[in-house]
């Protein structure tokens, strides 16, 4: 049966690795950076070498496109982002990318010529650790998020994506939103303990969690630490950390799918000898089912209130971001099972706790994913790592998945 090559395909993702490479072993390619940008490049380079035409849209989404026999037909696409966290690894994202483009050399070299063209996508700013949110190249082309708003999104030096997509060159002409894929695959790591705690290589994802971002104000008064008893403090850092402890609380009643956490916890104009007077903070709540975290929300805004009224600060709590749970089309599910038995490599189905491309494609299009184990389930770390075992059946099953799908008009 065919397969791709793994040394290729390894040895890819290692001169990947380089581009924005940290002393710890990880990479740092903060979207539309000069690290970033040289990313693309390379992987560009690559795209031509295997005859591949290059496009970009208006929010600098990337697309490397593969003939077929029907030329007017929609694509099947594949791929990720190669934009990384601040300390980030070798695998997010770029994997789904690099395996995506494995596939299309895998069928250059056996000659295999496909009805339908094939595209290989990056999309931009998917980490959102440059610029929120999170998945914003695809948000846009598909519609979900309006493209004037993620041309003016900045970083937390001003700048804007457009005056990046300028700086960077990927400022490009075509459409957004995109045209309709026949269908999209993406490829990657876990990012969780899942699959290696159950000895299986191969995740057929059936769908993306429900998330919900929110942003969290505490405001009480900044006081003189030494001057200012106990009693009559309103200090809004002892309140945030106590609504913390709430939080962790509510989690206990969601278990064992609710998940919570605080990413961000900032206190404007901090002084080591004054009271706290303003605090905030970022709560991130996940559930693969939309009425639990909507339930998790509403006990969020009550305790967090309870616990202003009990110290005599004022909480504000706001809606950042919101992604319901997201079932995959069963065909393109059933499409990577074909192919995950056919090479009859052990497997699971899995839902994907963390945010993907993909979420926003299953909207848009057919989709579906293919998780691997990574080392640990650790990710957003310089540590990430995967297996090349299963690095290189994870692309098999992506490869087998597309062929089936584009070889039918």
């Amino acid at each position: 049966m065919l397969k791709i090559n793994s040394d290729r395909l390894w040895q890819s993702l290692m001169d990947m690795a380089k581009v924005g490479a940290t002393a710890k072993g990880g990479v740092r390619r903060l979207a539309l950076t000069e690290a970033d940008t040289a990313g693309r490049a390379l992987f560009e380079t690559w795209c031509r070498d295997a005859g591949l035409t290059l496009s970009v849209d208006r929010v600098g989404n990337l697309f490397a496109r593969r003939a077929g026999r029907s030329e007017d037909a929609a694509p099947v696409a594949s791929g990720s982002h190669l934009d990384t966290q601040p300390e980030g690894g070798r695998f997010d994202g770029v994997y789904g990318v690099l395996s995506a483009l494995e596939v299309i050399r895998t069928l250059n070299d056996a000659g295999i010529e496909t009805e339908r063209p094939l595209e290989i996508v990056v999309w931009t700013n998917e980490e959102g650790a440059r610029f929120t949110p999170a998945m914003l190249g695809s948000a846009a082309f598909t519609g979900a998020m309006a493209l004037h708003s993620a041309l003016e999104s900045r970083d937390a030096a001003g700048t804007s994506v457009a005056e990046a997509l300028r700086a960077s060159g990927y400022a490009g002409e075509r459409a957004v939103p995109g045209t309709v894929f026949d269908a999209y695959f993406e490829a990657h790591i876990e990012q969780g303990p899942v699959l290696e705690e159950s000895g299986v290589p191969v995740g057929v994802v059936t769908g993306g969690q429900a998330i919900r971002w929110l942003d969290v104000r505490v405001t009480g008064q900044a006081a003189h630490a030494g001057t200012t008893p106990m009693q009559y403090r309103k200090d809004a850092l002892f309140a945030a950390a106590d609504m913390a402890g709430e939080l962790e609380s509510i989690v206990v009643d969601f278990f064992p799918q609710g998940l919570a956490t605080i990413g961000e916890w900032q206190i404007p104009n901090a002084s080591r000898n004054t009271i706290a007077g303003d605090v905030a903070f970022t709560v991130d709540l996940r559930h693969p089912h939309d009425s639990a975290i909507a339930d998790m929300e509403t006990e969020v805004r009550a305790r967090f209130g309870s616990v202003a009224t009990r110290r005599g600060v004022s909480v504000e709590i706001s809606q950042h971001w919101v992604s319901p749970a997201t079932p995959f089309d069963l065909a393109c599910v059933d499409a990577v099972q074909r192919a995950v038995d056919a090479l009859d490599y052990p497997n699971q189905r899995i839902i994907s706790g963390a945010g993907h491309d993909a979420i926003h494609l299953a909207k848009y299009c057919p989709t579906a994913m293919v998780f691997i184990p990574c080392v640990g389930g650790l990710s957003h770390n310089e540590a990430e790592d995967a297996l090349p075992t299963d690095v290189a059946r994870g692309a098999d099953v992506l490869l087998h998945a597309m062929l089936e799908r584009a070889a039918a008009v």
